[in-house]
């Protein structure tokens, strides 16, 4: 299956396109991503924590299957929340609130995707940047690793960063 990693449409406003395209991003990461046994049920949980312009966003590609299970997005206020949950969206830019997350799920197989280059340094599986020339990725594989998760080669090649 070929990786597609842009998203062709017309937007309001930058804030609501990068969410988009971050949105995007997001659903193709879960496409390439296995997770340790049981599968994903019937429905496959996309969570939202912080971000509400990725929230809206996320909703949108949510609609989209994945594999045999319908897509759903569940807003988060706390870490207790995140039982449920296959992929875990940290829309924070501090790295206090980022880190009061992740050391909370440190043992969930959740792929966790930061919305900012903190992310990453917090300790995020993958963290979203805004560059000059557009949306980059950067991957923490031996979080993914450590968490159950194996990650698509072909998704690893295309990182600007593997650590």
């Amino acid at each position: 299956m070929p990786l597609l990693w842009a998203a062709g449409a017309a937007w309001a406003h930058p804030g609501q396109e990068e969410a988009q395209l971050k949105a995007a991003f997001i659903y193709r990461f879960a496409q390439f991503t296995q997770w340790p046994p049981p599968p994903p049920g019937r429905e496959f949980n996309y969570c939202v924590a912080g971000d509400r312009e990725l929230q809206d966003a996320l909703r949108v590609v949510a609609q989209k299957p994945m594999g045999q299970a319908a897509g759903r997005v569940l807003v988060l206020g706390s870490p207790a929340e995140a039982g449920p949950c296959h992929v875990l969206v940290l829309g924070f830019a501090g790295r206090q609130e980022l880190q009061l997350w992740l050391d909370a799920l440190a043992d969930s197989p959740l792929l966790v995707v930061g919305a900012s280059a903190e992310a990453f340094r917090a300790g995020a599986i993958i963290a979203l940047v805004l560059e000059p020339n557009g949306m980059a990725f950067r991957i923490n594989h031996s979080e993914a690793k450590r968490r159950g998760l194996m990650l698509s080669s072909q998704m690893l090649k295309l990182a600007r960063e593997v650590k």
